[in-house]
């Protein structure tokens, strides 16, 4: 009787601790995201333009794992766009939540570029960064942003110095390439290149990473005022150069061109390229 006291009173105290730790590992939760060097806008300008791109960078930490990102941009109050000039256009609401590459996971840099509507009005927005993690805890940045009139007026100047020959014909395997220099007289806030079907009769202006082929995208430069480039691309390849997420390409034989768009840091003007066509026979 005393031995099995002896066994049985242990035993005992040790479930006891097992249940105990357990219980203290369960009751732990992770901590809430952490957000930091967080940037809106260009050099963190907090401003954009209408016909622009609102470059939006941050490092996330989330120990409970991201479940979605959610930007808003509203107007302030009821305020008509009058901060620079009368008003240029419609007020601006803009709402999309991310997740895709941000989703499940702890760390990473959110790095997206979002189009600013050239008919949006000047004034004061409201700017909502919110983090939710997969405990439902949620972090948020809010910030005052300025959608201003452009203060630069020169456009990037694009000039090519290797390219396609007009009409030359590529087949599966060949590479298309392009190459050059952009310049501006402040800086340039992007680089896209984009190969086009004719048959799109796309206007310039709605030319873009979604409604393409990506050649080049690329918002990351060591020097803003003169960015040297070059594009390739596989005839055949399963995927384009779309940054940071490439897209799946349904190739099809016609005609093609190739077009290089660079929109201004600090206003609302595009640099475009001429056109580049060629044929593809798969």
């Amino acid at each position: 009787m005393k031995l099995l006291k002896t066994i049985i009173i242990p035993a005992i105290f040790l479930v006891s601790m097992i249940l105990s730790i357990s219980s203290c590992k369960k009751e732990k939760k992770p901590n809430p995201p952490v957000i930091t060097n967080f940037e809106l806008g260009y050099q963190n300008s907090k401003t954009a333009f209408p016909g622009g791109a609102l470059h939006i960078e941050a490092e996330i930490l989330a120990e409970g794992k991201i479940n979605n990102i959610l930007i808003e941009i509203h107007p302030e109050g009821n305020q008509v766009g009058n901060l620079v000039l009368a008003p240029v256009g419609e007020p601006w609401k803009f709402d999309s939540t991310y997740t895709g590459k941000y989703s499940g996971v702890k760390n990473t840099v959110f790095h997206e570029h979002i189009d600013v509507p050239a008919t949006a009005d000047t004034g004061r927005y409201h700017f909502h960064f919110i983090v939710t993690d997969m405990e439902g805890d949620q972090l948020t940045v809010e910030e005052e942003l300025e959608v201003v009139l452009p203060t630069d007026t020169a456009a990037p100047v694009i000039q090519v110095t290797s390219a396609p020959d007009p009409g030359q014909p590529f087949t599966t395997g060949q590479t298309i390439s392009i190459s050059g220099l952009i310049t501006d007289d402040i800086a340039i806030a992007g680089i896209y290149i984009a190969l086009v079907a004719e048959d799109q009769n796309l206007p310039d202006s709605l030319v873009n990473h979604v409604n393409t082929i990506s050649m080049l995208h690329t918002h990351d430069f060591h020097d803003p005022k003169s960015v040297p480039f070059e594009a390739n691309l596989i005839v055949g390849a399963a995927y384009d150069n779309d940054h940071p997420d490439p897209k799946p390409i349904n190739w099809q034989s016609g005609n093609y061109y190739i077009l290089i768009k660079s929109p201004d840091a600090f206003g609302g003007n595009v640099g475009f390229s001429q056109y580049y066509p060629i044929t593809i026979s798969l």
